[in-house]
Order: C-alpha cells, then structure tokens, then sequence
C-alpha cells in the first residue's frame, strides 16, 4: 500500500533537518579548528613591533589595534577562540615589544607575564642629587611629576621630610617600564642606599673615630669624589681617618667644589680655599656637614673599613693615570706637590683637571 503523502513529506522534512544539523555541526568544528589554528599559529609580522597598552584598554581594543599595525590576521578570530574557551587573558598596562611572527596565544601570554619593555637610567658614582634630578627630568620615557620642586618638596613627595637629599640616593642602573613616576625610581633609588648603608655600617671597624652612619655617609661620598683609581679608596678613607683622629682639618678639593655651587668655574682659586663655608675643609674642622655625592658600595665600604696606612696627605702624580702620592710627612708631601706640579708644566700627554685633589697642609 503506498505511503501517505503527509509520511513522505515528513520524512524529507526529517533528512534535512539532519543534514542541517549535520551541515552546522561541520561548521562548527570547522571554525573551531580555524579559530584554534588562527590562535596559535605564526602571526603576519615580518618585523619586531611595539604597541602601547594603556591601563584600563579593553581586550577588543587592544586586538583591534594588533590586527591594524600588522602583528595579527584576524582580531575576531582571537575574540572568538576565547569566548569558546571562556578565557579572560590578563592584560598588564605597559609598552610591549613583540617578536616577528609572534602568534595571538604568544602576544597574550606577554601581556599576561607583563613582559614590558624595560627603560633604563644610569647614575654614575659621584653624581650629585641634582644630577640626578636633572636626569630624571629629561629623561623622554619617565613620567614627570616634579618638575619645579626644589629639594625640601621632592623628599617630601618621597614621604621623607627634612631629610637632606645629597648622598641619600644609590648611584646605579636602573631599570623600568615606560612611563614610571620619577618619584618611583627615586624612592627605588632612596631605599637601596639606606640598605647598602646599613649594610655597610653593619661591617664597620669597631675604632672609626665618627659614630653614626650619616657620617659614614659623609666621608664615602669625598671618597668617591676624590679617587679615580678603585685600588685606592680606601688608602684615601684611610688618610681622612687619621687627619680626623688627630684633629687636622681634611682639606679635600672636592668639599670646596660642591660649597661653591654654580660659582665654581673648573678651577680652584686661593680665595676659595681661604673664604669659609660650611663645605670648606680648609677652613672648618671634620667632616662637612653633609655628603658631596652619591657614593657607590666601594667608597661606602672604604668608609668604615678604612686601610691602617701612617699616610697623613695624597696628592695626584699629574701621570693622567687616575694615581695618588701619599706621604707619611709634610716634607715628603711637598716633594709629591712640586712633582706634581712639574707634570703640569711638562704634561705627558695632557694637562690634569685643575685642583690637586687629597689631603693637603
């Protein structure tokens, strides 16, 4: 007996919809598979890109972003993977370098580790705190946030009031992702002095003739300023501790340089060492009454583990070699000044800086 038509008609009705549910089951594990392959292989990049994430960029801006510089194919492809695997990537502001060829699941995982392009600012050892500051200033990858603040308001800003800034400030490279505040490297910088110090000061010779470690403070940072030559820091602390012991006056060049400020003019008159200042060790007696510069670890460890040496003056040889003369007596130190002198009037190779430098009479 022949099938009612109603019957056939379902049954059509039946083998397309399963074709249908066939057809989008196929799509659908086709695009799965597009989505998966577009998300973990090799991107379009030929060259090493950067982009800029700024904090609170959403992810579809940020892709959209990557999909026109060139870095993915398919931003909606990306969006689509994690919608399907409900993944919500972690997104850390910063600038990003990415690789050539850097696929979607690689880019996202540098954003997720906050793998940043690092910045770097180097304070060499001696700088002084404006240097420092002025640095920091022109410095195109640091955020600014003080400019026109004087000494008292950027340690202020740093949660240290009425603390003297010059010595305070560890002299090193330091590394940070673009568009750190000044105040942050700073602080960074504030804090790895005060443990460098504490750790220096933990070592200490038990018979120094100061007593605190801003002193300790004081007298590496004319350490750094005066040696050139790391073999001889602490032959230099050592000749400042015994003029201490004794009650001589340090008469350290660089201590008159820094009391002059922008009057000094590269060369040292004999009215700047007669004319009193706090910083004039030919005029006061101790120690100045702050540090001259940023020491580094070296000078910080010559200070308080100073060389037993019976050397009481130095003197620089004039050689252009970065030497000191160091002499027990005065006759003995002022042959080194008359040799030194010599070299001057008869340079090796070229004339010494201005000012003898060490521990004169």
């Amino acid at each position: 007996m022949p099938e009612p038509a109603a019957a056939r008609g379902g049954a059509r009705l039946a083998l397309i919809l399963v074709a249908l549910l066939v057809a989008l089951a196929s799509a659908a594990a086709g695009g799965y598979l597009w989505t998966q392959r577009e998300f973990t292989a090799p991107g379009p990049a030929t060259a090493l890109s950067r982009i800029q994430v700024e904090p609170g960029m959403s992810l579809r801006t940020i892709l959209t972003r990557l999909q026109a510089g060139g870095a993915l194919r398919s931003a909606a492809a990306v969006e689509w993977y994690l919608r399907l695997h409900r993944l919500r990537p972690r997104v850390q502001a910063g600038e990003y370098e990415l690789p050539p060829a850097a696929s979607p699941a690689q880019i996202l995982a540098l954003f997720a580790e906050g793998k940043v392009v690092l910045e770097q600012l180097t304070v060499v050892e001696g700088t002084a705190f404006q240097d420092f500051l002025d640095a920091l200033a022109q410095h195109p990858r640091v955020q600014h946030t003080l400019a026109g603040k004087g000494a008292e308001a950027v340690m202020a800003a740093l949660g240290h009031p009425g603390v003297r800034p010059e010595g305070e400030f560890f002299p090193d490279t330091y590394r940070f992702a673009g568009k750190t505040p000044d105040v942050v490297i700073l602080g960074l910088a504030y804090d790895s002095m005060q443990k460098a110090l504490a750790n220096a000061w933990a070592v200490r010779r038990p018979d120094l003739p100061f007593d605190t470690p801003y002193q300790a403070l004081i007298l590496a940072s004319m350490v750094e300023k005066e040696a050139a030559l790391k073999s001889e820091r602490a032959l230099i602390a050592g000749v400042f501790v015994n003029r201490l012991r004794k009650g001589m006056r340090l008469q350290s060049d660089p201590t008159v340089v820094y009391g002059l400020g922008d009057r000094y003019d590269g060369t040292i008159h004999t009215k700047d060492l007669t004319t009193d200042n706090p910083y004039n060790t030919y005029t006061r007696e101790g120690l100045p009454p702050t540090p001259i510069a940023l020491p580094g670890r070296e000078s910080l460890l010559a200070a308080v583990q100073p060389a037993q040496t019976d050397a009481l003056f130095f003197v620089a040889t004039g050689l252009n070699d970065g030497a000191h003369h160091f002499s027990r007596t005065l006759e003995e130190h002022n042959s080194a000044v008359q040799a030194y002198l010599k070299h001057l009037r008869n340079p090796p190779h070229e004339r010494e800086p201005a000012g003898q430098g060490g521990a004169h009479p």
